[in-house]
């Protein structure tokens, strides 16, 4: 060490001695003998750095002797710039060419100089954080580590140099890494405890956040003792407001504060990120891992819980906004997010939005259930049904109606035209009939949404007149699926269905024009109407209704078919057998009668039942005049039979509860049975004589030529009596 000191020590010495006087050849000289130094002082530190980081050799002595001799020469080049530079500005005209070279020379010598103190600062480095490593000092150990990671990227920055020796300290450097990263983990497993289980316990967000924000009874607490934080958990009572964004905000803001304050506010360099020094925090790095799963679970666990259930509660809702814009703003206060992420803040602002979706969406659900519930549990509703549809204003009248309550807006009373000469009371009614009480609910609801509509904004209220006719268009979608098989069988239920859909198409005509003074121009989006929906519901209804009639008719028919076509009555097991089905089909139409008794309105009631008790007597009719031969007897037992049907036909028509009432149907059988005089002129012929039977015929104009053609007059009259001249003139007569 002392021979390279008193080397450098002439060099400097020389350079004085000559000051003031240098030419080109003194220069010339002392450069060319720095630049030898030089030289030899880079193969003495490429030998010592290649020994300690590739041959792992001991050499503590020397690298301290080259860190001073590089220092030593650095300083003399430094004197040597100087001195050309002042000898150039003397005499500028002359020696601009001959000490430019010189002092290029030197320049090139001194890069080289920097890359050997760069390599100096990374061995020194390296020396210190092992030091500091030892020591427990990580914060220190960190910052040296950082030191020489920047060292190294110098020097791998100058292009031209050996390679081998940057690879072998980049090669040392991760090793060290990993020897602090292994060092910390150590740490962690002592400072911090997790009472979960292991493989699962390091998961932040699944096992200390979204339990948090998943389960409102949950609690942190934390106690600090010396040298120890505790986080734990506790369960408290549930209470009514359970997803309260402004709780869990607080909550999660907790735990970020603890780990804020006490783990990750630890100052990081990383190229590229931070700011303009590139450094970043720990916290910084962990929101950018879990921010976007946190406020995914934040949204959907927490604030979609706590969007307003109606319009009035849109004002509270601001509460909520100003909590996401504090909770957002402590996060970027602790680095844990950066300025440009607010996707809370914009979810709760666009409240309007999310309101009218959840709005609807509930309303869907809501209206699902009651579609899907069960039928057969029925209102009666009636004419004098107490109603509170929306009054009507005058035609010269440009105000607003006024509304009464959307709960007793149902049922079936009349409208108010708002004139002097008002209609009857039933002229706009729904008569008497029972519905299911969910239908009732059902078209409530769809009330009760569009009086919200009313006070709306207008986005929302188009949302939600749109509702509403998604609602009705999920009814014929999804009820006569859901009930197929119930509609099908049992006739009770298909008559309800039918009612139903007459009961919303009853609300459906004026519902639009009950709502006319909407938003013109949201009416307009959403249709303006519910006229247009009237035809799918009558149809929904008849089909059901028609399909449950057939599947009666082919009842009729098939015990009519064990009848034995009412052949050979004089036969008493035929006799017994043509009782039987006779009876039976009366037996099924007082069955059916029962079930529909105080169900359908009585209109519709009486006439399905005259279509059945009149397909009935068509068949007999059919059957009988198709026989060939009547005997005199079976003549007899085929009256006695048709008998039963006249006598106890009309017996099945009992729209009414009140048996006193239904007497007045009874009688009108024969306006809601088309073939009931031509059974009655039937019975006549099998007991008349020719004469009474031509009497009746009365040239194609009496009561019998209404109800038989001539055909089958004649038919009967053969079958009946036997071939006489008698009968030919019988027969003559009917033409």
């Amino acid at each position: 060490m002392a021979g390279r000191a008193g080397r450098a020590g002439s060099l400097v010495a020389a350079v004085l001695e000559h000051s003031g006087q240098l030419d080109k050849e003194h220069l010339g000289a002392h450069v060319g003998r720095l630049s030898r130094r030089v030289e030899e002082l880079k193969e003495e530190v490429w030998t010592m750095m290649n020994s300690k980081y590739s041959e792992f050799l001991p050499s503590v002595q020397n690298r301290e002797d080259l860190v001073a001799e590089v220092e030593g020469l650095c300083m003399d080049i430094d004197l040597l710039k100087a001195a050309i530079e002042n000898e150039v500005q003397q005499d500028l005209n002359v020696a601009v060419t001959e000490f430019t070279e010189l002092k290029q020379q030197l320049e090139r010598d001194s890069v080289v100089l920097s890359v050997l103190k760069k390599l100096q600062e990374f061995d020194t480095a390296v020396k210190e954080f092992s030091t500091a490593l030892l020591e427990e000092r990580y914060m220190r150990a960190a910052q040296r580590l950082e030191k020489a990671r920047s060292s190294l990227r110098n020097v791998e920055s100058h292009r031209g140099f050996e390679l081998r020796i940057p690879k072998a300290l980049r090669k040392e450097l991760t090793v060290q890494e990993q020897s602090i990263i292994y060092q910390l983990g150590k740490e962690w497993q002592k400072l911090v405890v997790w009472k979960l289980p292991h493989s699962k316990g390091q998961l932040l967000m699944e096992y200390i956040l979204k339990p948090l924000i998943s389960y409102p009874s949950l609690e942190p607490v934390t106690e600090e003792q010396p040298d120890v934080f505790i986080l734990r958990f506790r369960s408290q009572e549930p209470v009514l407001d359970e997803f309260s964004p402004i709780k869990v905000f607080d909550k999660i803001k907790l735990i970020f504060e603890v780990l804020h304050k006490y783990l990750l506010n630890v100052p990081l360099e990383e190229p590229g990120k931070g700011g303009k020094d590139g450094r970043v925090t720990l916290a910084e790095l962990l929101g950018e891992l879990i921010w976007e799963e946190l406020s995914n679970c934040l949204i959907h666990s927490c604030l979609v819980h706590s969007l307003p259930t109606s319009s009035s509660q849109l004002e509270q809702y601001k509460e909520v906004i100003e909590s996401t814009k504090e909770f957002e703003k402590a996060l970027k206060e602790m680095h844990f997010l950066k300025q440009d992420k607010t996707a809370l803040l914009k979810y709760a602002c666009n409240v309007n939005f999310h309101f009218a979706n959840k709005k609807c969406q509930d309303l869907i659900k809501a209206a699902r259930k009651l579609m899907t519930s069960e039928i057969h549990n029925t209102v009666k509703i009636t004419p004098d049904s107490s109603a509170a549809l929306p009054e009507l204003p005058a035609p010269w009248s440009g105000d607003h109606p006024k509304t009464h309550g959307p709960s007793n807006l149902l049922d079936s009373g009349a409208v108010n035209l708002g004139s002097e000469s008002s209609l009857s009371q039933s002229t706009l009614s729904l008569p008497t009939c029972r519905i299911s009480s969910s239908v009732q609910q059902l078209v409530e609801l769809a009330y009760n949404t569009m009086e919200e509509a009313k006070t709306s904004t207008k986005f929302c209220c188009l949302q939600l007149c749109n509702c509403v006719r998604d609602i009705f268009h999920v009814f014929c979608e999804v009820v006569p699926k859901y009930h197929r098989e119930n509609l099908q069988k049992l006739p009770q239920l298909a008559a309800i269905h039918y009612n139903n859909c007459m009961y919303i198409v009853h609300h459906l005509l004026t519902l639009g024009h009950q709502f006319r003074y909407l938003t013109g121009a949201v009416l307009s989006d959403c249709g303006g109407t519910f006229v247009d929906m009237v035809p799918d519901f009558r149809k929904l209804g008849m089909e059901c209704f028609l399909a449950q009639m057939q599947v009666q008719k082919r009842g009729v028919l098939d015990r009519l078919w064990s009848a034995r076509n009412f052949s050979n009555m004089d036969d008493d097991e035929n006799y017994r057998a043509a009782n039987k089905s006779i009876k039976q089909v009366l037996h099924q139409l007082r069955g059916l009668g029962t079930v529909w008794q105080d169900v359908l309105p009585v209109h519709v009631y009486c006439k399905a039942m005259g279509t059945l008790l009149n397909t009935a007597l068509a068949e007999i009719v059919t059957r009988i005049t198709a026989l060939e031969d009547i005997s005199a007897e079976g003549a007899d037992r085929l009256y006695s039979l048709c008998k039963i049907m006249v006598d106890e036909g009309p017996q099945v028509f009992t729209p009414l509860l009140e048996e006193d009432k239904n007497k007045k149907y009874q009688e009108e059988v024969p306006v809601y049975v088309q073939k009931w005089m031509t059974f009655r002129e039937l019975m006549i012929i099998l007991r008349a004589n020719l004469q009474e039977i031509v009497d009746r015929w009365a040239d194609g104009k009496g009561p019998l030529a209404e109800q038989f053609s001539a055909a089958e007059v004649k038919s009967l009259i053969r079958a009946l009596f036997q071939n006489t001249e008698r009968r030919a003139a019988a027969l003559a007569k009917i033409k």
